[in-house]
């Protein structure tokens, strides 16, 4: 496991953030989704030994962030946020000082971060001022400092932040590369359900301090297997209201010509099927529904809440 966490909890003063936070992130790019407040930001601190947390709690990379926070540092690539840039540096100066950070020698330090800024399609910009950058060049600036130093591991907080639609899908293309092409493995936290749907494997949903799921993408998507896609050849609402007489939940989607059925605790598709023999309504199509990452994260959040 690239990332083990069990029962962690994080305050700022008497302010708790984290309640009982425990998941497991596996090789691949994974996405640390959550809305805004979720938390996320706070956990990623906590992931790098930058706030202080119990022994024994987190593994990173095979380490203690409690006990080897620098360690852990040099081991992970960490893409903040915010901006960090030092007034008056040129791209290729910021990444190789980045470098030395992590305990590169200025000259391999130098020769990579020509390299990553070319990868990221700085290249061209590298002796340029950052304060000269456009928002666009910030991010990928920030995410070559992250991989100058050649991490197994990175941490992305909001890579996409600001970034106009085609910034955003060169972005992420980039983070897909590096995720699925050069074997890095990646935590990228996002509160955008596109951004995780277009890049990541597995799925740790955090919202209010608390995780909510954490598996593959594809078993959170495909966590409701309940749900139906149910289209009538006429009086589809005239089937809404027939199913949820009989105790089914309905949801009836506009402009998509068709019902979201949940089938209850004992029910059977004979249910759906008997209320359409009632009404003297033909099925046209009955078959389990795909759920999008957007309905999945909606779910999760509306089960949370209820607790």
């Amino acid at each position: 496991m690239i990332v083990r966490c069990q029962s962690l909890e994080q305050s700022y003063g008497s302010l708790r953030v984290l309640f009982g936070v425990s998941f497991e992130v596996e090789s691949g790019c994974t996405g640390l989704l959550g809305p805004n407040g979720a938390g996320k930001s706070t956990l990623i601190k906590t992931l790098l030994g930058q706030l202080p947390l119990p022994p024994g709690r987190v593994s990173v990379a095979d380490l203690d962030p409690s006990v080897d926070p620098l360690r852990v540092r040099q081991l992970v690539g960490y893409m903040p946020e915010s901006d960090v840039y030092l007034p008056g540096q040129n791209g290729l100066e910021l990444c190789a000082f980045c470098g030395q950070l992590s305990g590169m020698r200025r000259a391999d330090a130098v020769s990579r971060a020509h390299e990553v800024l070319y990868f990221t399609g700085l290249g061209e910009a590298r002796y340029r001022e950052v304060d000269g950058y456009s928002t666009g060049m910030r991010q990928r600036l920030k995410l070559a400092c992250a991989l100058v130093h050649g991490p197994g591991f990175l941490l992305l907080d909001e890579p996409t932040t600001g970034l106009d639609p085609t910034g955003r899908d060169e972005m992420l293309q980039l983070i897909d590369d590096v995720a699925h092409k050069r074997s890095i493995d990646v935590l990228f936290s996002s509160h955008i359900l596109r951004d995780i749907e277009q890049t990541c494997d597995h799925v740790v949903v955090l919202n209010e301090g608390r995780v909510l799921f954490s598996g593959s993408r594809q078993d959170f998507q495909h966590q409701e297997s309940r749900w139906l896609h149910v289209r009538v050849k006429a009086g589809r609402e005239k089937m809404a209201a027939g199913l949820r007489s009989a105790g089914l939940e309905v949801v009836s989607r506009e402009g998509t010509g068709h019902l979201e059925v949940a089938l209850g605790e004992g029910q059977g598709v004979d249910a759906i099927w008997k209320t359409a023999g009632e009404l003297n309504l033909q099925i046209r199509h009955l078959a389990p529904a795909t759920v999008s990452l957007e309905r999945a994260f909606e779910k999760a959040v509306d089960a949370g809440d209820a607790q």
